[in-house]
């Protein structure tokens, strides 16, 4: 099968398309193909998660039941737990977990992995896709190199990309179809192929010279958001020294209509990807002898930010008499971000350590996170009928919209807000803002 083959089975939504991975990404990008016409098979090592998707039940908060079950019903979408099936697949695209390990060394066994099966089942005329964050190189030193030794070449019997994801969990606004996607191909001629798929499901499609410009992108995209934060962070702890209210003091800067860009303070970073990425770029330019001193130096801020809460709490109880240590104190959210239900990497975890190691009795609420595993050691607690009252200090780590900022206000005695989630309230005496 040659290139124009294969987009002629593109065009025609004849192409079977495959997604190695049905988390929050490969399950977005499922949904999207199924929904342009195509076929779309998602293989998942989850045997629940599996079982879930051929039931039409999402397991992400961003995709609805009532949305994926009709694809479901109608055949377009399916998911499996074997491998198998890629030998028939035309596109096949890999959407697995890149954490970090303990180390902060990027953990690319998953990718490995995946590209291991689908070099036994590869065949002429085929794309591949990563899609998963990485390193700038792996598409052409990993997949590369493991897809070749097959004795099939890339550009003429297989086509190989990059395409970074950009899925931005709770975001109503941006989804995977009008978020621009960019591109890079081993060879133009998949940089081409894969231009002409993605533009099938996505509004636009950007392209850019190389795989490793294409891991590059995203990574300068979370590094971005990474610095900006830890330096907004920093100047959240200069306006405290200076008795100067930071979200005012943001509020007014951004009236400028050029050269200024707002970023929030806040408890610390979270998620998948912001804390995670800079530090595929930083591991990677190590080897190379090169020190990201940006990257090091946010990092340093933002991991502070939680002990900031943490004396921020205390702070707090000092003012009523009351010590950190025996003191009962509610954290507020311990998802990553407001409206969603991830507590990966989340801030509310070390603020809760932090706490917990200097004598309080922690207990937490989110209306979307009803109990964490055993590790963390904190009880979840409902707050109606007046149980706020119960507590000497309340601390809104993650403003979710379900929250009534005035009524937690108003039955609570102290509440420490980390994210100006109480601004609109009148009772400022109780509030200590980050």
């Amino acid at each position: 099968m040659d290139n124009k083959t294969l987009k002629e089975k593109i065009k025609s939504r004849e192409a079977r398309i495959g997604i190695v991975g049905l988390g929050y990404v490969g399950l977005s990008l499922a949904v999207e193909f199924a929904r342009s016409g195509f076929t779309v098979t998602g293989v998942e090592v989850d045997q629940n998660r599996v079982e879930m998707i051929n039931k039409g039940l999402s397991h992400t908060e961003d995709i609805t039941h009532s949305s994926l079950k009709p694809l479901v019903d109608s055949g377009k979408l399916k998911a499996v737990l074997s491998f198998d099936v890629l030998n028939e697949m035309d596109s096949i695209s890999i959407c697995v977990p890149t954490p970090l390990r303990k180390t902060k060394d990027p953990d690319i066994s998953n990718i490995v992995a995946a590209t291991e099966e689908i070099k036994k089942r590869l065949r002429r005329g085929q794309l591949i896709v990563l899609e998963s964050t990485t390193y700038p190189g792996t598409t052409e030193e990993v997949l590369l190199p493991a897809l070749s030794s097959t004795g099939l070449k890339a550009g003429e019997d297989f086509f190989l990309a990059f395409s970074p994801e950009r899925v931005d969990p709770g975001n109503s606004v941006f989804s995977t179809s009008n978020t621009p996607k960019v591109i890079g191909g081993i060879t133009p001629a998949c940089a081409e192929i894969t231009e002409f798929l993605y533009q099938q499901v996505v509004e636009k499609v950007v392209v850019v010279s190389s795989t490793g410009s294409a891991e590059m992108v995203k990574l300068l995209e979370n590094t971005f958001r990474a610095v900006n934060i830890a330096l907004v962070n920093e100047v959240a702890l200069m306006c405290d020294r200076l008795k100067v209210n930071v979200w005012e003091v943001i509020d007014a800067a951004s009236t400028k209509p050029f050269g200024f860009m707002p970023f929030y303070p806040g408890p610390g970073l979270g998620g998948h990807c912001i804390p995670v990425d800079p530090h595929y770029l930083s591991w990677k330019l190590r080897a190379l002898n090169y020190k990201a001193r940006f990257i090091e130096l946010a990092e340093d801020i933002n991991m502070d930010m939680p002990y900031h809460v943490a004396n921020r709490v205390a702070e707090g109880l000092n003012l009523q008499k009351k010590p950190v240590n025996g003191s009962e104190i509610l954290i507020l959210g311990v998802a990553y971000k407001k409206d969603v239900s991830d507590y990966r990497e989340s801030p509310a975890l070390d603020v809760i350590r932090i706490l917990q190691d200097r004598g309080a009795i922690v207990k937490y609420h989110d209306p979307r996170i009803k109990s964490l595993p055993p590790v963390y050691e904190v009880e979840y607690t409902e707050i109606e009928d007046g149980r706020l009252q119960h507590f000497d200090c309340a601390v809104i780590i993650t403003n979710h919209s379900d929250y009534d900022y005035g009524k937690i206000v108003a039955e609570s005695h102290l509440v420490v807000d980390t994210r100006n989630a109480t601004r609109d309230v009148v009772e400022k005496e109780k509030i200590i803002a980050l």
